[in-house]
């Protein structure tokens, strides 16, 4: 009967650590990640290293854009003028370098 445990309790681990390294999970965000928002000044374009755009869906309704810069990451208005620039510029970029 212990055999029996043992191997059912082996068994279950190596079904969940098979299925952990089994590729990248997809992030899942259980709520807004941006709970505050930087709306100006603008930030010039060389100080950002990269853009995160996370769509408005349930769990956050609105837009959510993520700069990386040096010294961390900030969240963006994405209603402002400047930040729907910065993201169009961001992608023209991207698009250059592939």
């Amino acid at each position: 009967m212990k055999l029996t445990v043992a191997a059912l309790m082996s068994l279950i681990c190596t079904a969940a650590l098979l299925s952990i390294s089994e590729g990248q999970q997809p992030e899942i965000y259980l709520r807004c990640q941006c709970i505050q928002t930087h709306s100006g000044p603008p930030i010039r374009i060389e100080k950002i290293l990269s853009l995160k755009v996370i769509p408005a869906g349930p769990k956050c309704k609105n837009e959510m854009i993520i700069a990386r810069m040096n010294r961390g990451q900030m969240c963006l208005d994405s209603k402002k003028d400047w930040v729907i620039s910065l993201k169009e510029k961001m992608n023209k970029r991207k698009v250059k370098s592939q």
